[in-house]
């Protein structure tokens, strides 16, 4: 018998220990993308609140007048890849 089948076919007694191991890395991957899911919200929160607080200045209004989200994600876009255009900035600042 072949390697490949062997893997396709496992002997009977091994079933138990498959459906357990399974079940573990399931669980882990669904734990991981929560873990992710959660650190991205509150990477997206902590933009928003750094954006708001340097338009701000210390006053109590911003003046948004200014080119900074299209020149933030000129610079975020380069260095960090996709999903940090002036609309998702935006967005970020928004949601905090």
């Amino acid at each position: 018998m072949s390697q490949a089948s062997t893997w396709n076919n496992p002997d009977t007694h091994l079933l138990p220990l498959i459906d357990s191991l399974g079940e573990l890395i399931r669980q882990s991957r669904r734990q991981a993308l929560r873990t992710v899911d959660t650190l991205q919200v509150q990477t997206c929160w902590q933009i928003g609140r750094h954006i708001v607080e340097f338009e701000q200045g210390g006053a109590e209004r911003a003046t948004y007048g200014k080119r900074l989200l299209p020149e933030l994600a000129k610079v975020l876009s380069a260095e960090f890849g996709k999903g940090f255009d002036a609309t998702n900035l935006r967005h970020m600042r928004g949601f905090f």
